[in-house]
């Protein structure tokens, strides 16, 4: 007698069922365990509870339908990127820095103080860690530090990801646009400049005088070179208040002007890594517990994700799919309080972070360190037992 493993397609019970009679056959002489998902899964194991084969349940793909019984591609592609997420992928997000340049009403990384990592802990810190898929600079404002540049050349040199992410206000105009001149165009670089509203809304968000301008002149310079440099530029709008929601039709306006789109965020409440509080920790009871920083009707929320989800159509496909994802859990989330989508959470797994004094915390909402990357090596904080505990937190944590 062997041990024989069987893997059936989830999607919908014909397979299943198809399956079943092999399954039968290959009991009579052996020890079966069936691999499958969804659908084929609650069959399967409605079928052979009790016995001696082992039904397993595998994360996979399904499709999904609109009312009228017809394919939707789009919620289709959304639903497997649960999934998708969950395949090996190494990620990094660097915060360079706390220090900001403006003053943000949602954010109190301005009033944080900020013990950067010097260019050679940088070297040192990178050359421990493996090639990496996908890296995100961040701060504060990055731009702020002056070797950017040459952090930017080491996550090239070092990490070797696919593509650099870099958020950043859009203030420092000219070294911005140097970068983008002078870096080695062989990495792609996805540049999200923020702004929150048209005029004086953004100036009011940012708590500095003409930062709508400031911004806005970035995104001028960038916008018509973007294939000549390699960038592909967006504009990321936080929701702080009922106003943000009558600016997002505004702004879209204004940025779709120079070929470039606005990507909706809607500000938490709370968020450990900025927060002055040491040590602060934002731990939900139940996914979509986090409240938004401000204050919205189920129909101002409703109306503001359906205008988003409706401007979609103008998106490249995985960028669709990608904002539909994020659509999709903040409607559940806020409006009906449901965990859904809920994927198994990355932080310290496939996704690290890392603060500007060489800190490693558990996530965005926890910031209890898994070790210190300035202190010890990447191998020590990797495999210790504090840094297992902090999995262990995550792995109980409902989801944000």
């Amino acid at each position: 007698m062997a041990t024989l493993i069987y893997a059936v397609s989830g999607e919908g019970r014909g397979h299943a069922t198809r399956a079943r009679a092999v399954i039968d056959e290959l009991r009579s002489e052996h020890e079966v365990q069936v691999y499958t998902y969804g659908q084929g899964a609650e069959l399967l194991r409605l079928i052979y509870r009790g016995t001696d084969v082992e039904v397993r349940e595998l994360s996979g793909l399904h499709f999904c339908y609109s009312q009228g019984g017809s394919l939707d591609y789009l919620r289709t592609g959304a639903a497997a990127l649960p999934f998708l997420r969950a395949l090996p992928e190494r990620l990094l997000t660097y915060i360079v820095t706390f220090t900001c340049n403006a003053r943000c009403v949602m954010c109190d990384s301005w009033r944080k103080p900020s013990d950067d990592l010097s260019l050679a802990e940088i070297e040192r810190i990178f050359s421990q860690l493996p090639e990496l898929d996908a890296v995100r600079l961040s701060g504060g404002e990055p731009f702020v530090r002056k070797d950017l540049p040459q952090i930017v050349e080491l996550v090239r040199k070092q990490l070797s990801p696919l593509v650099l992410h870099i958020t950043s206000n859009g203030f420092l105009t000219d070294r911005i646009v140097q970068l983008c001149e002078t870096r080695d165009r062989s990495l792609p670089l996805q540049l999200l400049i923020s702004i929150d509203g048209v005029g004086d809304k953004h100036d009011r968000v940012r708590g500095i005088a003409h930062a709508y301008d400031r911004a806005l002149a970035t995104v001028r310079e960038l916008a018509p070179r973007q294939r000549e440099l390699r960038v592909k530029l967006a504009v990321n709008q936080t929701i702080v208040d009922r106003e943000s929601i009558e600016h997002y039709h505004m702004l879209k306006s204004v940025v779709a002007e120079l070929g470039v789109k606005n990507h909706l965020i809607i500000a938490y409440a709370e968020s450990a890594t900025y927060s002055i509080r040491e040590r602060h920790t934002v731990q939900p009871r139940f996914p979509g517990e986090l409240q938004t920083f401000g204050e919205f009707t189920p129909s101002e929320l409703q109306a503001l994700l359906t205008a988003a989800e409706d401007d979609l159509a103008d998106y490249p496909l995985p960028e669709r799919l990608a904002k539909q994802y994020y659509i999709d859990g903040a409607r559940s989330r806020l409006l009906e309080r449901k965990p859904s989508p809920n994927p198994a959470c990355v932080a310290l797994s496939s996704h690290m972070r890392l603060l500007p004094d060489g800190s490693v915390p558990t996530c965005q909402f926890n910031i209890t360190p898994a070790g210190n990357l300035r202190e010890q090596s990447f191998a020590e904080v990797w495999q210790s037992a504090l840094a297992e505990t902090q999995r262990k937190w995550v792995r109980a944590c409902p989801g944000c």
